[in-house]
């Protein structure tokens, strides 16, 4: 009597099967496919603006124009002969763009750095009040600190200076870089701290040997998001600048004049100044997933 009892409890488990009598496996790969299905055209719908501004970047401006649009018109250069050579030169914009962008960047992960690792690693005291007033920062719109900001440029000579913009940038990402490597040091093994402490390593050497290679794909997900916000920053690159220290998101509003818009010339100016994004989003984009999923499961 055992020995059948023993062979029936080994025997193939049944299906698990919900209320209706399907099983609950059809069901969860039938929703995996719809979910699959709303991804991609959640995506496709994200990218069908950047590839419908490529495409008509690449036609003549009649063509540009027409309504409704012309799909299998000529392709052309014309509109990118026209960015470069047409008018005012875009090379200095992009300069301008580029060193903000990067200056910036590099001051914000050297400042965030070590008060992420007082945060997180060798806690202050009532860290949660410390992180909720970099919060705070970032709940004031940036038009309401314009006027001061304009006047504070205009009386101290730094109008249409692109080391002011270094400055705003600057205090403009530092504190989601609080927020953000918080997350990814607060990750860090506490041993490793300990034998790094054990073998003698100060505190600098800490951050760089120890603490900076573990969660340096934190560190690259922090600097292409700052990266990001800088290049695209318009507002103050509008109000405080003129023809020095003009960026390239400045620069592209120059297309849009009385004479009319010219629209095939503005997509293959926008195409060129997405082009530095674009390229470090590809670049890091391994780097990217890593970070932002760096401390969101223990």
């Amino acid at each position: 009597m055992s020995v059948n009892a023993s062979v029936t409890d080994t025997g193939p488990v049944p299906a698990t099967r919900d209320e209706r009598g399907a099983p609950v496996k059809k069901r969860r790969e039938r929703g995996g496919v719809w979910l699959t299905l709303l991804a991609w055209v959640t995506g496709i719908l994200f990218v069908l603006p950047v590839a419908w501004m490529v495409l008509t970047s690449f036609h003549s401006e009649a063509d540009a124009a027409q309504n409704p649009p012309a799909v299998f018109a000529p392709l052309t250069l014309e509109g990118y002969r026209e960015f470069f050579s047409g008018g005012a030169s875009p090379w200095p914009p992009l300069l301008n763009s580029l060193t903000a962008s990067l200056v910036s960047t590099l001051l914000v992960l050297l400042l965030s750095f070590p008060a992420a690792y007082a945060l997180s690693i060798k806690p202050v005291k009532k860290w949660t009040d410390v992180l909720f007033f970099f919060l705070s920062t970032k709940m004031l719109p940036v038009v309401a600190g314009l006027l001061p900001l304009y006047l504070f440029a205009q009386n101290t000579g730094l109008l249409d200076n692109i080391w002011l913009l270094i400055v705003f940038y600057t205090s403009m990402n530092l504190p989601i870089a609080v927020w953000m490597m918080r997350s990814f040091l607060s990750e860090v093994p506490v041993e490793m701290l300990e034998a790094a402490a054990m073998d003698g390593a100060g505190l600098t050497r800490t951050l760089r040997s120890v603490i900076a290679p573990v969660v340096l794909p934190g560190i690259a997900a922090t600097a292409l998001i700052c990266f990001i916000f800088s290049w695209n920053e318009l507002l103050f690159a509008r109000v405080l600048t003129a023809t020095v220290a003009e960026t390239a998101p400045v620069f592209l509003t120059s297309f849009v004049t009385s004479q009319g818009l010219f629209l095939a010339q503005l997509c293959a100016a926008a195409f060129v100044v997405s082009l530095p994004v674009l390229v470090a989003g590809f670049a890091a984009q391994d780097k990217l997933v890593q970070g932002l999923s760096l401390g969101s499961v223990k």
